[in-house]
């Protein structure tokens, strides 16, 4: 039987993830993601994406970040019918994030159409996708909860396992050519998706229970760093925000509007209540993190059993307390850059490439007192990451600010397992039919740093997956 690979995203890059396999001619897209990074060259190479929707048989999607889901409504929008499989979670979560994307390209269109009009120029940009789009691909989604067994074609046999990186995400185990009798005949290919942590609040650990793969797509976003520990992270957010009310500042989290936003919500939950930061407001300024954890609310089954035993049946809502506001309008958005602190402002996007936080920071990264806290990965040529590396100047919306605020850098809270964390994950897993490591998902320095690191763990057959390039399994 007939079974090669190749990649149209996520490789040698972290965004963008695409990944086919082939099975005697017919094709299967493990997500379909959008990138990010710089707009103008993300924007193009979301355009140029582009694949024979007859050949496609099926999409199976392992979570609901848009660098994951992002351009699924570009198949659907040219002529893809078949299934789209993900957890009851992940399709919820998918959906929002298509529809929030289909919004910000709108009101991006929308924006710029007057600028050029201003400017008496030919406007011609045009969003890729709309809410329209988004709500056929929504109807194309088959739900599957964690270790349940579908055919998705007569000789391809999946199975989600619970990857603990957000709510609903899943490593998606492949078996081509399923037969009970003869398991020495199957290929089995394990796609991570994103890789979650060990003792990261409210979700399961990454599952261990797999069938033993033959291959392994194995993510490395965090391949040669390695992330504080839960402990000292705790103590850092503790130190930040005393040191930052105590001089009556803000502290700005730019944090994606998944997954961070609600366990950010859930730590200062949890400090608040042991008295070790003051009473001080929180807010969650971003209506996508609003429907989210909407969601989260909705799908207990996802939950850590820590997490059901210590709120769910002592409180009935684990996302929100007394101190917490969810703000969801525009004219409260606004209001928050008129008060004076200490508050806390937890706003999208994860990046800082659009979204209100773009106006928080605008508003309050030159004010010394403010504190802007770096929680989560910024990739190359966005606005956190220049941030996140110590440029004195940034340009926001337009106009250059000077960085006075203080930066802190906080990767205790990272979604994504480190490199130690990966290995220790793949020690744990049955890797007795091992064939060869497969690494997407990373920027070439990590992922040669991974490489170094695998085979001094034990992992020698490690390959970097090259953009289009095929394998033959």
């Amino acid at each position: 039987m007939s079974v090669k690979t190749f990649s149209l995203g996520a490789a040698k890059e972290v965004t963008g993830s695409k990944h086919i396999f082939e099975v005697n001619g017919r094709y299967y897209m493990i997500d379909c993601g959008a990138f990010q990074g710089k707009r103008k060259e993300s924007d193009q190479k979301n355009r140029q994406f582009d694949f024979d929707m007859e050949k496609l048989e099926a999409v199976i999607l392992t979570h609901g970040h848009l660098d994951h889901c992002g351009l699924l409504p570009i198949l659907t929008k040219k002529g893809y019918t078949g299934n789209i499989y993900s957890t009851p979670a992940t399709r919820d979560i998918a959906n929002l994030v298509m529809m929030d994307s289909a919004r910000i390209q709108a009101h991006d269109a929308e924006f710029l159409a007057k600028q050029a009009a201003k400017k008496g120029e030919k406007f011609t940009w045009k969003p890729l996708y709309d809410e329209n789009d988004c709500v056929a691909t929504a109807n194309q989604i088959v739900s599957l909860s964690y270790n349940r067994k579908m055919y998705i074609s007569p000789d391809v046999q999946l199975e989600f396992f619970d990857a603990g990186h957000i709510l609903g995400s899943a490593f998606a185990n492949v078996t081509i050519n399923p037969n009970p009798r003869e398991p020495e005949k199957e290929t089995r290919i394990l796609f991570t998706g994103d890789i979650g942590r060990k003792c990261k609040p409210i979700i399961r650990n990454p599952a261990t229970n797999m069938p033993a793969p033959d291959y392994i797509y194995l993510e490395s976003t965090y391949g040669d760093k390695l992330h504080d520990n839960h402990d000292f992270a705790m103590k850092e957010l503790e130190r930040i925000v005393r040191d930052t009310c105590a001089k009556k500042g803000k502290i700005i989290i730019p944090s994606f509007a998944i997954e961070r936003a609600q366990e950010l919500v859930f730590y200062l939950h949890l400090l608040t209540d042991k008295k070790k930061i003051p009473v001080v407001p929180i807010y969650v300024d971003s209506p996508m993190a609003s429907n989210a954890t909407s969601v989260f609310r909705v799908h207990p089954e996802c939950y850590d059993e820590s997490v059901n035993e210590a709120f769910l049946k002592h409180h009935k809502n684990p996302f929100g307390f007394n101190s917490l506001t969810f703000t969801t309008s525009v004219e409260d958005s606004k209001e928050l850059n008129k008060k004076e602190g200490p508050m806390i402002i937890i706003s999208a996007d994860g990046m800082c490439e659009a979204g209100r936080v773009l106006y928080h920071l605008a508003n309050g990264i030159s004010n010394p007192k403010n504190t802007v806290m770096i929680v989560g990965y910024m990739a190359e040529d966005t606005l956190g990451r220049r941030i996140f590396d110590g440029q004195k100047e940034v340009k926001i919306l337009g106009d250059l600010y000077k960085v006075e605020a203080k930066i802190e850098r906080c990767n205790g809270f990272s979604a994504h397992a480190d490199y130690s964390e990966m290995i220790e994950w793949l020690k744990e897993i049955d890797t007795s039919r091992l064939k060869k490591i497969f690494l997407i998902h990373g920027e070439p320095e990590q992922q040669e740093g991974f490489k170094e690191h695998l085979a001094e763990a034990g992992f020698n057959n490690v390959e970097i997956v090259e953009f289009e390039k095929e394998y033959e399994l």
